[in-house]
Formats: C-alpha cells, structure tokens, sequence
C-alpha cells in the first residue's frame, strides 16, 4: 500500500519552505468516524480513498504525472520530453535536482525509494531504499551518492556471496549518472533472486512499482477488460453492472475473425500488431509451460482478445452485451461514454489485494450521482480488502461527511507565481456537521477558480 508520495521541483511543484518537498500522505488523520475506511496493522493507520480538488491548471493532474513519471523512470528510464519538466516558477530549477520518493507497505514491512536527477541534464545525482522500522529508525539497505560516485549495501543485502555480486553490478554503475540501481537489478537476474532470498526485496519493491501501482489519465482506457473475459462469475460482474443504470444486463464472449479485425485498421496499425502476433507466436513456441498466450487490443470504443496457441492457431474474441430481456448483441462501440467509463472503473471493484489506482478525472462522462454510487460501492468494497483509490475530481458532491472522512479529502491550489501546494481539509480541522461542498465552492479552502471579467459589459 502506498504510504507517502513525495515530490519537488517538478512541473507545478517546487521546494517548501526550508526546501521541503511536496508531500501527498494516505495517513489517517484523527478522525474517528468511518474507521472501516482505513487499514491498521498497529503500526499505522492508511486510508483507502483519497479524493484531490483544485481549480483547472491548479495542479491536480500534475501530482497524478509526477506519481506515473517516477513510476515510468524506474520501470522503462527517463521518459520522452523529461529535460523540460523541471519546475519552472524559478528559473535556477533548471539546474537543480527533482526530488521523487515513495513510501510503501509491503510485505508487512515499510520502505522507503527515492531518487533526484537533474531533469534539464538526463542525470540522475542520488537514489536510495531503506526501511523503516517501527521505533522510528532507518535501515539502509542501498544508497547512491551518485555526484560522488560512492554507494553503500546495507547489512541486510550482506549475505555471503550476495554482497559480492550486489558489489559488482554497484560498482559497474557507480558513476553511471543515467540508470537507476533498482532498475538495473531487475533486468535478467531472474537466477540471483532464486539463489538468494535475501536480494528479493529489490525484486519487490521494482515489481510493487511496475505492477501494483496503476496510473491513469483521462484520454486512455483504464481496463483491459480481462476481468471481464476471464471472470469465472459472470452473474455477479451482470448484478454490480445493472446496478450502475448501465442497462446491461448480461455479456457473452463471441468470436471475431482476426481478419475482420485488422482490415478495419490502419496500415501502419496493422503491421505493428502483426509483429506483435508473430512475437508471441514464437514466444509460444518456445515456452512450453504456456499453451496459449493472449494478446489484449483495446482502444477507447473497441476491445478484442487475440490468443494463440502452440499450433499456431490464432482466434480473435471480443465482448458484446446485452439489455433488458432483449436477445441483441451489441458491440462496446455502440455503448454510452458514460457505460464504457463505468465498464472501465468496474476493475477497481474487482480488483487483487494490494492494488493501488490512481485515476485523473475520476468524474469524466459520468453523471454526478454515479460518481457518488461508485465511490460508495468502492468504500463498501474496501472494507474487505487491502486496496487504495486516489482520484482527482470536480465533483463537490463527494465532499459529504456521510460518505468521506475529512482527511480523504484533499487540495491542490496554486499561488500567484504558478507554483503548487497540496494540503488536506485535516489542516482545517472542520466540524462534521459543515456543509463542506459548500465552503469549498465558495472558495474557502482554497483550489477554486478565481475570476476575472472577461470583457467589459456596457450599458445601453
């Protein structure tokens, strides 16, 4: 689960007062209502839902990109146009250095991973990963001073015969100002984890990034829709669907020719896919622990499965449904904006242990009181399981006491010289009794709009 999230010098955030980061905390406050809503090991208390308000350009999308652009570094490397993402309130951000961290729980354990890199230069200057012990002390288990070309294995990654191979791939990067140790660790040494349980936990804390961590923006999809093709309950998928005024009222898997598929597409299209397809084909071949492996195509209005097995053979299937009693079929694309974006949202409600989505713009297409249902069912939901949403949203209607607790509710609101703050309604310690979507449309805790008049109205 996601503990903290910490963040300067990048886009909209800059440094704090005594040069703090910004920091966004899934840590409960001191509100004693809902305690459902929050998950306690007796070291802790997380909250599992946080919704973030703010004013259009206030910054809110911006705290959802420094989550997926630290998420991007350590799994694929510096994304494309990172030179350029540095904080430019003040114009010395150029050459300093971006400051990422997260704190996580995992494994029952805390841990804490961060790095700066100098975005405008492609360097990166420190990185490191402790954890974090319940008396408030630290364990390093590796550091990297980068600018000095010095790193430091902790005790725990010091096991006989470990240390000396964790030395050399450290060594070989030490003065490697353009990799990550933690992403270096993770590329083919599939063999060192299997020989040494102790070296696991760079495994984890890279995998708990790359694939518990799930960032969403509002102009991709954010399901696959696998639940959907390989739930083994159909009919309680139909009954969370239909509760939703979707309409739907069942769905069937049918099969597509694969032809059909790929000559609705472009040319260029077509051909990536085809490489795909040849990929897998000899990824089938030669894994034999795998009779078949699949190929999800999924664009905004279309959804097909592409399988192939161990004799080559390719079948394509997608999703259609079904309303009322009626006995028609129809396609995803002949769907509502406001179905698909629920269709898409169900994931999270079925989703594993230890999933954490961050989802921008959580109300787009969806009516106000759906964006209200689904956040209740969510809430309902995570009573049961170990699983975080963190949204961004418009919707005021979810500042209601009797759905959230104060400090699920946060602010991003953005000062004179362009630069963010985050803040949580906690900070204002507000009666619960207070008709809050109120308060905050009338401006009072900030992260609304600021009107000026856009030309003069003359009389006659």
């Amino acid at each position: 689960m996601l503990v903290r999230f910490n963040v300067k010098n990048f886009l909209s955030f800059n440094a704090r007062d005594n040069d703090k980061s910004e920091e966004f905390s899934m840590i409960a406050g001191k509100v004693r209502s809902k305690r459902e809503h929050i998950y306690d090991d007796g070291k802790n208390k997380l909250l599992k839902f946080a919704a973030v308000y703010g004013a259009n350009a206030a910054g809110k999308s911006n705290l959802v990109k420094a989550i997926e652009f630290m998420r991007h570094t350590v799994v694929h490397g510096l994304p494309d146009g990172h030179t350029n993402q540095y904080c430019k309130a003040s114009s010395s951000n150029k050459d300093k250095a971006s400051y990422f961290e997260m704190e996580i729980l995992l494994n029952a354990k805390y841990y804490s991973y961060g790095y700066e890199v100098v975005l405008s230069q492609s360097r990166f200057v420190s990185e490191w990963l402790v954890e974090l012990n319940a008396d408030n002390t630290e364990k390093i288990l590796f550091e990297r001073n980068i600018q000095d070309g010095t790193y430091h294995l902790g005790a725990a990654l010091r096991q006989k015969g470990l240390v000396d191979i964790l030395n050399i791939y450290a060594e070989d990067i030490c003065d490697d100002s353009s990799v990550l140790f933690l992403s270096i660790m993770n590329q083919n040494k599939k063999n060192l984890y299997q020989k040494y349980e102790k070296a696991c936990i760079l495994q984890d804390v890279f995998y708990w990034i790359k694939n518990q961590l799930d960032v969403n923006f509002p102009n991709q999809p954010i399901s696959d829709y696998s639940y959907l093709a390989r739930t083994n309950n159909v009919d309680e998928v139909c009954r969370i669907i239909s509760a939703f005024g979707t309409g739907i009222t069942d769905f069937r898997v049918v099969d597509v020719p694969v032809e059909k598929v790929l000559g609705e597409l472009s040319q260029k299209l077509r051909q990536h896919i085809i490489s795909d397809i040849e990929k897998k084909q000899a990824e089938v071949r030669n894994d034999k622990d795998n009779a078949e492996i699949a190929l999800v195509m999924r664009s905004s209005k279309d959804f097909f499965i592409i399988t192939i097995d161990q004799s080559d053979t390719i079948n394509c299937q997608t999703i259609e449904f079904s309303h009322g009693s009626s006995d028609a079929l129809f396609q995803l694309s002949e769907e509502s904006d406001g179905t698909v974006r629920i269709l898409d949202l169900l994931e999270i409600l079925l989703a594993g242990e230890n999933k954490i989505y961050v989802i921008d713009e959580l109300d787009r297409c969806l009516h106000p009181s759906l964006s209200y249902k689904f956040v209740e069912t969510y809430l309902q939901i995570a009573k049961e399981k170990n699983i975080q949403l963190i949204v961004t949203t418009h919707e005021s209607r979810l500042m209601d006491f009797d759905l959230l607790r104060r400090d699920e509710i946060w602010f991003v609101d953005k000062r004179a010289n362009g630069e963010s703050d985050i803040y949580s309604l906690e900070e204002y310690n507000a009666r619960f009794d207070q008709k809050i979507d109120k308060a905050y449309l009338e401006g009072r805790y900030g992260g609304v709009p600021i009107f000026s008049t856009v030309f003069p109205i003359k009389g006659d």
